[in-house]
């Protein structure tokens, strides 16, 4: 079929050809965010351009992953190797790169709708290209851009018998909506580019993802040059993110419903909850430690301390990895159906999983099916599990089977009893456990999706994010049904920084650079105000390091904002839980106070006096100034014996080498951060020698062994200076899994 209908090519330069054949020289490319990029024929489209002056090319995407190479002399020794070893494989986004390096040619332009953290703050092209956008109005700006050739990375059919179909798997989040609107700009005169690229490393995922390969234009396919998809390795859990990840999981409520982002803070969220349905006697230990009922009511009326039976459903814009292992370890089990009137059938209780006479008899009480049946009527109950497949109507009769038929009357004595003993099926069908607009993540997630047994596979349903994330009519479903799925929602996202009076900043600084962007985190804090039963979590940690000096997350006030003061909603930081819905802006302020560093808590509550918001006589308890990282400590022993929580609760992709390097280098990077703590380091590292060669193979690993040039033998006494810092003793450097 491919063959026959033309749009497959096993040649790059030859999809870029019909591409100008089609829409000419003047081309502005959409490509989704993150890992769905068709790098192959992107690469071959950039670099015809950079040949052609000719060409004007604009590319409009977001979160363009590249492999991180370090910016110091230390932090490109260290990554080379690492990078090497997960990224050697890959092909390079060659755009990406340039941009990076300030070498797009004159008639290439890149904008992005979301940039990897902090990766573009001091690039001037990006910060000025950069588009503000909401994710779910991402489709609209785009098209605004004039965008005429999309390009999207895609997983095969025939593999899964589905020939004759592609997956947009990992990225079906915009790409569904904007298609519709491409062929329509294609009917109005304008010609338009839909481009795929065939790779069969990438997970296959049905539903709404699947869709027939003629809605493409071009198809670039070739086995021989699929390559691995990108991984974003595991990062670290600090003592700090695990006490705002187990702060998190107090409020989640069994049978609710769970959006996570991406980072630390969203797995040691994952963790928390694994470990208080697992493991709930050490959980609860920290809970109690903590006082947590009593210090933070909201965990007692929103959220939970028990385990989670009914389970829990995911709706998220990003499909973390946390996801799959909330769904191995029997958490994400919570099914939600597309039916608004079944959904809710099942919410109040009326009907299980477990199809039974009483289910058929509320369903027709509903009003879903009649009686006597109609041939639409068996229909949906077989679509649904109700009635198993096979169970046919003949002239207004159910035939069982070849031998047994019955009236199609639901209130006959006969019939019952026949469809009782012959005709339910086993469950319900058809529930969802994950719906997900786009995931990246490691390696060993895209191998754990490519394993997925086809039943766990059919319950993930990867789809469009303005299905996911806010909760207008879609044409997969309406507001009716989307607020039935999602009962007692838990929007946990993550801030940079707080403001006293409830203003988060997640996206950009006061001088007006971005560091990342809004993505859906307006989307999903505005849609908790919305939802019966929903909160917003906004995480933080309290503190951060800047240019050496440790100073607060939770701020007075800031010259911008991404969530504004009216949607305040939860924020939790390592040490505590505040509740600020309903607030007056005197207890907003001390709430927020209340779960600052002990060290910033005076001086907040100053500027908040000051400024005549809270009263002038009141006194910061004596328990509020236990806020520092000895208490988190102290919380986490709570738990008991064991390694509760570990910094890579799901294996990591660093040696034991590199991480005891990586810790050096970032509390140099730390002592480092002023100039006179520079020079501090400088002097103290002048003098630093491994006379005993105690760190042989670290300084190995680094290539700094035999040192020649005065640059390398100034990177050499810092590295052992920052080792001695650490005070550890040489680790193995084995790979731990």
């Amino acid at each position: 079929m491919a063959e026959q209908n033309g749009i497959y090519s096993d040649n790059a330069n030859d999809c870029v050809d019909r591409v100008i054949e089609r829409v000419g020289k003047r081309i502005t490319l959409g490509l989704p965010l993150g890992l769905g990029k068709p790098v192959r024929f992107v690469n071959a489209l950039y670099q015809r351009a950079k040949d052609d002056p000719e060409i004007q090319l604009h590319i409009v995407t977001a979160l363009s992953l590249l492999a991180p190479e370090g910016s110091s002399s230390l932090e490109k020794r260290f990554m080379g190797p690492f990078a090497r070893r997960l990224y050697g494989n890959i092909p390079e986004l060659a755009y990406a790169r340039d941009v990076t390096n300030n070498r797009l040619p004159a008639n290439v332009t890149v904008s992005e709708f979301f940039f990897k953290a902090g990766s573009y703050l001091n690039n001037r092209d990006q910060q000025r290209n950069y588009v503000c956008t909401n994710y779910t109005h991402a489709v609209r700006d785009l098209m605004a851009q004039g965008i005429n050739v999309i390009g999207q990375l895609m997983s095969p059919g025939a593999e899964h018998d589905r020939p004759g179909e592609l997956s947009f798997s990992c990225n079906p989040d915009l790409t569904l909506d904007i298609l519709p609107l491409m062929r329509e700009r294609e009917a109005q005169g304008t010609p338009v580019a839909i481009v795929g690229e065939v790779n069969s490393n990438l997970p296959w995922f049905g539903h709404d993802a699947a869709v027939p390969e003629n809605q493409f234009d071009v198809v670039l396919a070739d086995s021989r040059t699929d390559y691995p998809l990108f991984s974003a390795p595991q990062m670290a859990v600090s003592p700090a993110d695990h006490m705002i990840g187990f702060y998190a999981s107090t409020l989640l409520k069994d049978g609710g419903t769970l959006q996570v982002g991406i980072g630390s803070l969203g797995a040691a969220l994952v963790h928390n909850a694994i470990l208080r349905h697992h493991s709930n006697d050490a959980w609860q230990a920290v809970y109690k430690h903590l006082n947590v009922a009593e210090e933070f009511p909201v965990a007692s009326e929103s959220g939970g301390t028990g385990r989670f039976d009914e389970g829990l459903y995911g709706c998220s814009e990003m499909m973390v990895d946390g996801f799959l292992y909330l769904m191995q370890e029997g958490i994400l089990e919570r099914e939600v159906f597309d039916d608004a009137r079944l959904q809710e059938l099942i919410n109040q209780g009326d009907i299980s999983g477990q199809p039974s006479l009483d289910m058929l008899d509320a369903l027709l009480k509903e009003g879903l099916i009649e009686s006597p049946l109609r041939a639409r009527d068996l229909q949906w109950l077989i679509r649904y599990g109700v009635i198993r497949a096979g169970v046919e109507l003949r002239g207004g009769r159910l035939v069982l089977d070849e031998q047994l038929s019955v009236q199609a009357d639901l209130a006959d004595a006969e019939t019952r009893q026949a469809l009782a003993e012959h005709a339910l099926g086993d469950k319900l069908a058809g529930g969802i456990v994950m719906h997900g607009g786009f995931y990246v993540g490691p390696e060993k997630f895209y191998q754990a999706l490519r394993e997925l047994p086809p039943e766990q596979r059919d319950r993930v349903c990867m789809t469009s994010v303005n299905y996911i994330n806010h909760l207008y009519d879609h044409r997969f479903g309406n507001q009716r049904l989307k607020a039935a799925q999602r009962v007692h929602s838990r929007f946990i996202n993550s801030a940079m920084m707080y403001t006293l009076n409830g203003a988060a900043v997640s996206d950009g600084l006061a001088d007006g650079r971005v560091v990342s962007g809004v993505g859906g985190q307006y989307n999903f804090v505005s849609m908790a105000h919305e939802l019966p039963g929903a909160r917003s979590i906004l995480a933080l940690r309290a503190t951060r390091v800047s240019r050496g000096e440790t100073v607060s997350n939770i701020v007075y006030n800031y010259a911008h904002c991404t969530i504004p003061r009216h949607l305040r909603d939860i924020v939790i930081t390592e040490y505590g839980i505040a509740d600020l819905r309903g607030q007056s802006d005197e207890q907003v302020m001390l709430r927020l106070i209340r779960i600052a560093d002990a060290r910033f808590q005076e001086g907040l509550l100053k500027q908040a006096k000051q400024a005549g918001k809270v009263r002038a006589d009141f006194k910061i308890p004596a328990h509020w100034k236990d806020n520092t990282p000895a208490a988190v400590r102290n919380a986490m022993n709570a738990a008991g014996e064991g390694d509760w929580f570990p910094a890579f609760p799901f294996g990591r992709d660093f040696t034991d080498e590199e991480l005891t390097l990586g810790k050096a280098l970032k509390g140099l990077k730390a002592a480092t951060g002023s100039r006179r703590g520079k020079l501090a380091t400088l002097w103290q590292a002048l003098r630093a020698e491994d006379e005993e060669g105690r760190y042989q193979a670290l300084l190995e690993r680094m290539g700094l062994q035999r040192p020649s040039g005065l640059r390398e033998k100034l990177d050499r006494k810092l590295v052992i200076h920052g080792l001695e810092r650490l005070e550890t003793p040489t680790p193995t450097g084995k790979p731990k899994n």
